[in-house]
């Protein structure tokens, strides 16, 4: 440090003591010399050129303001910006920021009232990045909080319009894009140039107090499902067999109904005919019909026609006891009649 304020005082003039009076800034006087004019030039161009270029990364973007408004957006590379009059800020707008809700110090953000007069326990994550430089800077003072604060309205918003049991199982999903829509919108509104990413819903659970309750709750209401359906497979597979013997028993009396109807009709015209024939020959219709009926009596039936013999002295057929036969008819009585 004393090396540099020696060199100062030196470029300032401070060696070779004061002028004759003249005040013509010679080299021996105390004035400045051109070379000192140079250097200072110099000195000062090159603190206004590292102001004025600047690089903007692949992943950045650059507001550039001329005397504090907003004046143009840069481009990533190398940029100028002549200060004073023009600044630069260069904000990052691809990167991922994130925001954690229901964890942390204020654990108690995460506890949410159901539509079924429920609380849940929810912790969350909201990504988010810049989509316009200009009104990331402008139109939010304190950007994260205020990402935080419309979050967690959000979520509670949609938390208050479902009951406990479907954000508990099949409609965390359905949830996180509902809540992301609406976290969207409202940053829209605000015109804050912020694009969420996406939501991540990490937990949904009852608070830890009634957590055993819950779980209690839970498994008798899961018992009842279980109960209820198989109550319900018993009365369809029930009602499914009485349906099934209703319909054959339908069928059944429809073919009989079929049967008897086609019978009489085949009996009225077979008599018709007969009819006809009896009155054309009744003599011989009558024959006939008596042969008939006389075939159908004893046509299943044994018999033994026995004829008279020639001479009328009676049957030519000796008398013949079937033994065998009544013993086949009764084996109670063969078993006696062989023991005696």
């Amino acid at each position: 440090m004393k090396k540099g304020q020696e060199q100062l005082r030196v470029l300032m003039g401070g060696r070779g003591g004061r002028s004759n009076g003249t005040g013509d800034g010679g080299d021996g006087g105390g004035g400045f010399s051109r070379t000192t004019w140079v250097m200072g030039g110099l000195v000062l161009v090159a603190i206004w050129a590292f102001n004025s270029f600047y690089t903007v990364r692949p992943e950045e973007q650059s507001v550039e303001l001329f005397l504090g408004e907003y004046s143009s957006t840069g481009n990533p590379g190398l940029n100028f910006a002549p200060w004073p009059l023009v600044t630069a800020e260069v904000i990052p707008v691809t990167r991922e920021q994130t925001e954690d809700i229901g964890v942390g110090s204020r654990a108690d953000s995460g506890l949410m009232l159901t539509t079924d007069e429920n609380i849940v326990d929810i912790d969350f994550q909201v990504v988010w990045n810049i989509n316009d430089p200009a009104k990331f800077l402008f139109n939010l003072a304190e950007p994260e909080q205020t990402i935080r604060a419309v979050s967690e309205s959000a979520m509670r918003e949609v938390i208050a319009r479902s009951e406990l049991a479907p954000i508990l199982n099949r409609d965390r999903q359905a949830i996180a894009d509902t809540a992301q829509q609406l976290i969207q919108g409202t940053m829209d509104q605000y015109d804050a140039g912020v694009n969420i990413v996406r939501l991540n819903l990490d937990k949904a659970d009852p608070p830890p107090d009634v957590i055993n309750s819950f779980r209690e709750v839970q498994a008798a209401e899961q018992e009842r499902d279980r109960l209820q359906r198989q109550a319900d497979a018993y009365a369809n597979r029930v009602l499914a067999g009485a349906r099934g013997e209703a319909a054959q028993r339908l069928e059944e009396a429809e073919a009989y109904r079929a049967q008897q109807v086609n019978q009489a009709e085949g009996e009225a015209s077979r008599f018709l005919a007969v009819l006809n024939e009896y009155r054309k020959a009744p003599e011989v219709t009558r024959k006939r019909l008596w042969l008939e009926t006389i075939e159908r009596v004893y046509g299943d039936a044994d018999k033994i026609i026995l004829d008279s013999a020639a001479d009328g002295s009676g049957s030519g057929v000796v008398p013949y006891l079937p033994l065998n036969e009544l013993r086949r008819s009764n084996p109670a009585a063969a078993e006696t009649g062989t023991n005696n």
